[in-house]
C-alpha cells in the first residue's frame, strides 16, 4: 500500500481525523489530506509523524463557537471524517438524547462552508437505526439542505483484505446527481479472507525494542504487504498480566471465549466478550481500544499495539506516538486503511469521471 501516481493529487480536510486512518488510506488513492482537525493531541501527533505533508489543527469542532476553525480552512474538493460515535454505538447506551450525538454538527458546518464536491462521513452501522431511524434522517436532511445527493452503505472491512470482521457505516454526498458507487469487497467469500495468523505470525510473543529488525521472514503476502517500506517493528510492547489473568486465558482454546472456561470461572469477568480468543483461521473480532477483553490466538496476552495495527491494516512503517493506553486507543479509533484506500480508488474514480463528464458537454 502506497501512494498513488500518475496523476495530480485532490485535496482534502480530515474532520475528527484521529491519527489517520482514513487519511492513510485515502493518500493511497492519491487524495492528500491538506489539513486534518481534531482535539487530541496524542493522535494528531501521530497523524503528523505519518502525514508530514499535511497541517494539522488542535480543535473541538463540538465547540459552540466554530469560528477560529472556520478561518483556518481552505477549498477542498473532498471533505471526510467520522464523528465521535460513543453516542451511537450499540456498546453503549443508545441515548438519543446524548449530546455527543451532535457532535455531528461540527462536520455540517465545515460541509457547508468548503462546499467540497464529495463529502464522506464514516460512522457505527447502529447509527441507521438509532431511535427508529430519526437521527440518520435529520442528519441527511440537513445535508440534502445544501444540495447534496446521498448514498449510504455499511462497508465490511474484512471484504477489502483488512484482516477483520469490522462493520462501518459510510455516507457519501455528492453536488453532482450522479450515483457513487460503492467499492465492491476483493474478497468475498470467507476462506479467501486474511486470517489472524495471516496477519500476526511473523511477530514474536515477547516485546521488543522499538526499530527493532524482524526475526523472520514473512509468512504470508499479508505480512510482505505489512513490511513494505518499514524500517523495524515498532509499538511492539507486551502487556504484563498477572498470573491469574495468564492461568484463565490460557484455558481457552483458539478461537473460544468464555464459555470454553470452567463454570465457575465464567463470570470473573462481566461483560459477553470477556476472554475471547481471536481464531487464527478467520479475521479478527472488531477489535477494542485496550479494554483487555481479546486475546491473541495463541499467546496468553492481549495483542501489542503493533499486533493491533496489523489487525486495522496500518502497515509496519506508521508508527504510533503517545502512551501505551493512547496508543491503543488511537488504533481501536481508526478506520482500518486498506477499507480506506478502496473507498477512496471509488471516490477518485468518481471525480475523474465527472470531470470528463463536464469536458465533453463543453
Amino acid at each position: 500500500m502506497g501512494k498513488a501516481t500518475g496523476s495530480l493529487p485532490v485535496t482534502a480536510i480530515d474532520l475528527f481525523s484521529g491519527c489517520g486512518g482514513l487519511s492513510f488510506g485515502f493518500e493511497s488513492s492519491g487524495i492528500h489530506t491538506g489539513l486534518a482537525i481534531d482535539n487530541w493531541p496524542d493522535a494528531l501527533k501521530t497523524f503528523s509523524r505519518n502525514h508530514p505533508e499535511s497541517r494539522t489543527e488542535l480543535f473541538d469542532l463540538g465547540a459552540k463557537n466554530l469560528k477560529p476553525v472556520m478561518n483556518s480552512l481552505t477549498d477542498s474538493q473532498i471533505v471526510f471524517g467520522g464523528p465521535p460515535c460513543q453516542g451511537f454505538s450499540i456498546s453503549g447506551k443508545r441515548d438519543p438524547n446524548d449530546p455527543r450525538n451532535l457532535l455531528y454538527r461540527g462536520f455540517f458546518e465545515v460541509v457547508a462552508e468548503v462546499r467540497p464536491r464529495v463529502f464522506v462521513m464514516e460512522n457505527v452501522p447502529n447509527l441507521a437505526s438509532m431511535d427508529g431511524g430519526r437521527l440518520i434522517q435529520e442528519i441527511e436532511d440537513d445535508f440534502k439542505s445544501l444540495g447534496y445527493n446521498l448514498n449510504r452503505k455499511i462497508l465490511l472491512a474484512s471484504d477489502f483484505g483488512v484482516p477483520q470482521n469490522r462493520r462501518r457505516l459510510i455516507l457519501v454526498g455528492t453536488l453532482s446527481d450522479r450515483t457513487f458507487e460503492f467499492p465492491h469487497g476483493t474478497s468475498l467469500l470467507p476462506e479467501e479472507k486474511v486470517t489472524c495468523r495471516d496477519a500476526l505470525s511473523d511477530l514474536p510473543e515477547f516485546s521488543l525494542e522499538e526499530g527493532s529488525m524482524y526475526k523472520t521472514k514473512p509468512e504470508s503476502d499479508y505480512q510482505k504487504l505489512m513490511r513494505v517500506s518499514s524500517r523495524g517493528i515498532f509499538n511492539h510492547t507486551i502487556t504484563k498480566h498477572s498470573e491469574q489473568t495468564i492461568r484463565i486465558i490460557s484455558l481457552v482454546p483458539d478461537g473460544g471465549n468464555y464459555k470454553d472456561l470452567p463454570h465457575e470461572l465464567q463470570s470473573t469477568r462481566k461483560v459477553n466478550i470477556a476472554w475471547t480468543r481471536y481464531s487464527s483461521k478467520k479475521p479478527s473480532l472488531t477489535i477494542d481500544t485496550g479494554h483487555r477483553h481479546h486475546f491473541h490466538y495463541s499467546f496468553n496476552r492481549i495483542p501489542t499495539v503493533r499486533e493491533s495495527a496489523r489487525l486495522q491494516s496500518f502497515p509496519d512503517s506508521f508508527i504510533f506516538e503517545g502512551s501505551k493506553t493512547s496508543q491503543y486507543k488511537q488504533v481501536g479509533n481508526a478506520v482500518p486503511p486498506l477499507m480506506a484506500k478502496a473507498l477512496g480508488d471509488s471516490i477518485r474514480q468518481y471525480l475523474n469521471d465527472e470531470k470528463g463528464n463536464m469536458k465533453n458537454a463543453v
